[in-house]
């Protein structure tokens, strides 16, 4: 008898963005059959589970169980507004992370990846709390970096064993977001976003999220709000910014804002609404600052020396050291049970090689060093 989890028929069908009534519409079912198969309380025939692979575009063995799919489930993702965007966007987007998990772990039985270290900090949820401040400065210190602008940081992340991946471009409405699987932590980033500044924000911001909020209801502007100030702490630290920022707002404090944008690797943006919190500019500069950005058409598109996002090395850097050592792609795409398509995605150094634009491999000298060779 074929083995069949129902959680992997839910997976498969959000990863197509269906609904039930859909997926059932085209397999010729009732809904109320799909969603017994889905709930386990009846099973597919064979037959039924070839039509369903073929509809949904997988294999039959998709549906196998696996080791970790029903701790999948308890997996709570931090998305950034639950209101600008569906149930039906926010599932595929989220049934993608749990499928990057998948062929992370088969990545992982033939290489070692960075063991996981990504402290748990409590915050208070009340507004006025320095929590997320003290957070970001804990941060700092416990994976020891040193003063100044942090400089890759995605790769900072994937060596305290973070997967950091980009989206496919089916799932680009839904902005960058986060959560804990039962193997490592995730950030998933939107493919669209091409700003190096903004991009290393949302990371910031994501690890926000999975340093503070591991136990919290997503989504609630005082969870976003305090991702937010995280992220200003970790990338603006106050000790060190706060004597450089501006205090008026001239034609000389635009330039300053340019080189520190530059020194610092965040936006103006970013920069100015930092400049508002630590009292260096008051609410009135801050909203005329604002006007300006718009008036210049820097709120969409800010000048910048740094065109190229920051991209992911663990997984790619993986794939590449495996395949030189006779480990080809096509066994781990079988061993992960994984769509070629998302598989190549999910691989992908940058989000143009993700979404078939380009399939130029760029290979950094930095590197997260890696051991092939198969695990025990």
């Amino acid at each position: 008898m074929t083995l069949f989890a129902p959680e992997r028929l839910t997976l498969a069908r959000q990863l197509e963005g269906l609904r039930k009534s859909e997926l059932a519409a085209q397999i010729g079912k009732s809904s109320t059959a799909l969603a017994a198969w889905e709930s386990g309380a009846k099973r597919p025939t064979p037959a039924n589970v070839a039509e369903l692979a073929m509809s949904l575009g997988v294999t039959p063995d998709f549906f196998s169980p696996r080791g970790a799919s029903k701790q999948h489930e308890t997996a709570v993702p931090h998305f950034r507004s639950l209101r600008s965007t569906s149930q039906r966007a926010r599932d595929q987007a989220f049934a993608f992370g749990l499928l990057a998990v998948d062929i992370a772990e088969a990545v992982e039985k033939h290489v070692e990846f960075p063991e996981v270290n990504v402290p748990s900090f409590e915050v208070s949820f009340d507004d006025e709390a320095d929590a997320p401040e003290e957070a970001a400065r804990r941060l700092r210190r416990e994976w020891g970096l040193e003063a100044g602008p942090l400089k890759h940081l995605v790769r900072l992340l994937e060596s305290h064993g973070v997967l950091v991946v980009f989206s496919p471009p089916q799932t680009s409405a839904v902005d960058a977001y986060s959560f804990e699987s039962t193997e490592r932590p995730v950030v998933v980033l939107n493919p669209t976003k091409r700003d190096y500044y903004r991009q290393r924000f949302d990371v910031a911001h994501e690890l926000g999220h999975l340093v503070m909020h591991r136990d919290a209801e997503p989504g609630g502007r005082v969870v976003e709000d305090q991702a937010n100030r995280f992220a200003a702490e970790l990338l603006m630290p106050e000790v060190e910014l706060r004597p450089l920022l501006p205090t008026a707002m001239n034609a000389r404090a635009w330039d300053t804002l340019g080189a520190l944008k530059e020194q610092w690797g965040v936006s103006i943006q970013a920069l100015l609404f930092r400049a508002r919190r630590l009292g260096s500019i008051s609410d009135v500069t801050y909203r005329n600052a604002v006007i300006t950005l718009t008036q210049r058409g820097w709120r969409r598109q800010e000048p910048g020396l740094i065109s190229a996002t920051e991209q992911p090395s663990m997984l790619p850097r993986s794939v590449e050291l495996l395949d030189s050592a006779g480990i080809e792609r096509e066994l781990l795409i079988d061993q992960a049970r994984a769509p070629r398509d998302l598989f190549e995605v999910v691989v992908a150094r940058t989000p143009s090689a993700a979404g078939g634009a380009s399939s130029e491999a760029v290979r950094p000298s930095n590197v997260i060093p890696l051991l092939t060779g198969s695990r025990t």
